[in-house]
């Protein structure tokens, strides 16, 4: 926290401290005014008690007024700088410890812990301490005795309830939080993942599951719920309880009515700003909880190492060498609500400890103009490969090097600068779909930007819906063709030197796949290109076939030679010749 933010912090603390007593030099003035007023003095006699009242009564709504305007200042303020150092955290690629609604929860619902422990946790204990103290001040000035039991019946609403509902709310928002996110993650799931989960049958299950998320998350909700009640039902008897005290003490000391009035007044409103302490204990213990889970985002490290001083980028033309390549999984948490299990529980990757290698001892040599297409199996370690050359994981043995310098001795954007392209999953921002390839290239003027679409074989849908087009979120607006297409135009507009291309023709009906793929082939003729595909059709242009099975190279070479040779090539070249037939 700055010092500036300190000076309104301080100001926030400060009036609201001066509100409450404002408050309790209300009710104090006006209890002795009225009580004084029956015995009927001369007017001159009350005058300061009615100026007091009407200064109390004004300062109050004044200091409250301020004490709220820089408080949530102060609150918001601090919000937003916890959001951004979580951005920051966020920036460097992490390995997937969290779903994608786990972390949207800890960003917007964690980080509003932030502005809670200032405005309802800081400012009213010290608002309410200062009116406690003022309050036993009066006590001690008008019945020594009764400031004692107002000090105790404070202590007990202030001190021993909030620690006894934060105790008991502690073991409660532990485990809130992560049902919260669980129950986020349910429901992105049957929001993004609907048409997949009718296709597989599979709505009722995961249906049923997001219901069994929201009893459970209702079920501590009401637990805590009783919490808040019974501290709520203790302050107040408590209060009910001191007052009386006071009272009865006033009375028998044979204090007379009007500071017998003044004390019970002040001890009832002393305990005003006290009573929602108890509350603030319990919000106290999942403040704690979910700035914890902020913590774990931004104490997650990055999947790969920064050199501590980055090697000059290589200048073009690049020749990439992978030599020997061991990359191996950690293993993985099961975020996003378990969509695989929901997806007839299938995954091409065991869930728990890395029983095998992803990539296992890969050698390639990428030369400029070179062309590779990587055929294999779901699961083989394709994709793999192109997130190490991308520095998005970090390999375990073996070597990346770019015109002779290793990869890790680079900065990690400015690898991914050299070696990008399309990725296994790529996002669609809720925006124009100019803007979307405008993020490839800020500076590509109108030509260069219908040339990319083009080149994807996007043009004819963009003449119809127009370069203004509002895409929804995540592409839910476009077809999962003419998203893979709009992806493949970004990465031709931004024309790195090394192309990676991973399933272009994915979610593609068989002629309009043919016809990109031919584009495709064509348009990176000359051009340094790493190509993952199930499609085997033209490849008998590229200059290298590489074909993976769990992440072996178990064959290599050219079109004509492998579908001679009996393997996986082979197997799948004709399954693919008689589904043309």
């Amino acid at each position: 926290m700055n010092r500036r933010m300190g000076l309104r912090l301080t100001w926030a603390v400060l009036a609201g401290a001066a509100a409450d007593l404002a408050g309790l030099g209300l009710i104090a003035a006006a209890a002795w005014l009225i009580t004084r007023a029956a015995e009927q003095p001369p007017l001159a006699a009350l005058s300061v008690a009615i100026v007091a009242t009407r200064a109390f009564a004004t300062g109050k709504g004044v200091f409250r007024y301020a004490e709220r305007l820089t408080g949530h200042d102060v609150a918001l303020r601090a919000q937003a700088g916890t959001r951004e150092r979580l951005y920051q955290a966020l920036i460097p690629p992490q390995r997937p410890r969290h779903g994608g609604a786990d972390l949207l929860s800890r960003m917007v619902d964690d980080t509003e812990a932030v502005q809670d422990l200032l405005v309802r946790c800081l400012l009213p204990a010290t608002a309410a301490a200062l009116a406690g103290l003022a309050a036993v001040v009066i006590g001690l000035t008008l019945l020594p005795v009764a400031a004692l039991v107002l000090v105790a019946g404070l202590v007990v609403a202030g001190v021993a309830l909030p620690a006894g509902t934060a105790a008991a709310a502690r073991r409660w928002s532990a485990r809130i939080a992560p049902a919260r996110a669980a129950l986020a993650e349910r429901v992105a799931d049957l929001v993004h993942g609907s048409a997949d989960l009718a296709a597989y049958g599979a709505g009722d299950r995961a249906l049923a599951r997001a219901r069994a998320a929201v009893e459970a998350l209702a079920s501590l909700e009401r637990r805590q719920a009783r919490v808040h009640a019974l501290a709520l039902a203790g302050g107040t008897l408590v209060q009910g309880l001191t007052v009386a005290a006071i009272v009865l003490l006033a009375q028998t000391a044979g204090t007379d009515s009007v500071a017998t009035a003044v004390l019970a007044l002040t001890a009832l409103v002393a305990f005003e700003p006290v009573l929602p302490l108890a509350a603030a204990g319990e919000r106290l213990a999942g403040i704690m909880a979910a700035l914890r889970r902020l913590r774990d985002v931004g104490s997650t490290p990055p999947a790969v190492t920064e050199p501590a001083t980055a090697s000059p980028t290589p200048p073009s033309p690049l020749t990439v060498e992978i030599d020997d390549l061991v990359v191996r999984h950690a293993p993985r948490v099961l975020g996003s609500a378990d969509v695989a299990a929901d997806l007839a529980d299938v995954a091409a990757e065991p869930v728990g400890g890395p029983e095998r290698a992803a990539v296992d001892g890969v050698s390639l040599t990428l030369t400029p103009g070179k062309r590779v297409a990587l055929v294999g199996p779901s699961g083989a370690g394709k994709s793999t490969l192109l997130a190490a050359l991308m520095r998005l994981v970090e390999p375990e043995s073996g070597t990346i090097r770019v015109n002779g310098v290793d990869v890790r001795g680079l900065a990690s954007d400015d690898v991914r600068a050299m070696m990008t392209g399309l990725t296994q999953d790529p996002y669609i921002f809720q925006t124009t779909l100019s803007a979307n390839l405008r993020l490839a290239g800020p500076e590509a003027d109108d030509e260069e930007l219908r040339q990319a679409v083009r080149e994807a074989r996007l043009e004819e849908w963009v003449e119809r819906a127009g370069w203004d087009a509002e895409l929804g979120e995540d592409g839910r607006t476009v077809s999962g063709g003419q998203l893979q297409r709009l992806a493949l135009a970004r990465a031709l507009l931004y024309d790195p030197p090394v192309l990676l291309l991973d399933e272009p023709a994915e979610a593609l009906d068989e002629e309009a796949a043919d016809a990109l793929m031919a584009d495709l082939l064509d348009v990176t003729h000359d051009r340094t290109t790493l190509l993952v595909t199930h499609r085997l059709k033209g490849l008998e242009q590229v200059d290298e076939i590489v074909v993976l099975e769990e992440g072996r190279v178990v064959q290599r070479g050219h079109h004509d030679e492998l579908v001679t040779e009996p393997g996986y090539y082979r197997d799948l070249w004709e399954s693919e010749v008689l589904t043309r037939r």
